[in-house]
């Protein structure tokens, strides 16, 4: 898909907004939603999206939202780092298809990097849910604090 476009209200994280897909929910409020990402590439990759703005990606969406979902970035940063003391803290976002963007809703990459990963875009595979969901215990708590 190009940079531009329709934004398609069933990609799947719409639907997880709604309610229609489950996810390992790390923070929510009014209009940032924060989950573990299924597939990924530390552990401890986390997604954050904005809810109520229909962007595709960062030249879609409007200066308060794109605010709003970067201070919940950084605080999905912190929290990482809190918990799981990596070597460093990756923030990506990627914007159409031949930048890396497979889903077409904004959103941000915060993955927790340490010594002797290696840096690669994409993940080797599904994580383990019971992995996820303990993982998903201990950071929903300090994002509560």
């Amino acid at each position: 898909m190009s940079l531009h476009g329709t934004y398609d209200p069933q990609n799947i994280f719409a639907q997880i907004i709604r309610g229609n897909a489950p996810c390992f929910k790390l923070y929510e409020d009014e209009d940032v939603l924060a989950f573990l990402d299924l597939f990924p590439q530390s552990h401890g990759h986390s997604l954050v999206i904005p809810k109520n703005a229909q962007a595709r990606n960062l030249l879609d969406v409007d200066g308060g939202s794109l605010a709003k979902v970067m201070a919940v970035v950084q605080k999905v940063a912190a929290a990482l780092v809190e918990e799981l003391s990596p070597a460093g803290v990756q923030v990506a976002q990627f914007n159409g298809a031949p930048a890396g963007q497979t889903v077409f809703h904004l959103h941000f990459h915060v993955i927790p990097r340490f010594d002797g990963e290696n840096l690669g875009i994409h993940a080797a595979g599904k994580a383990d849910p019971e992995q996820l969901e303990q993982l998903r215990v201990r950071l929903a708590s300090r994002l509560q604090g």
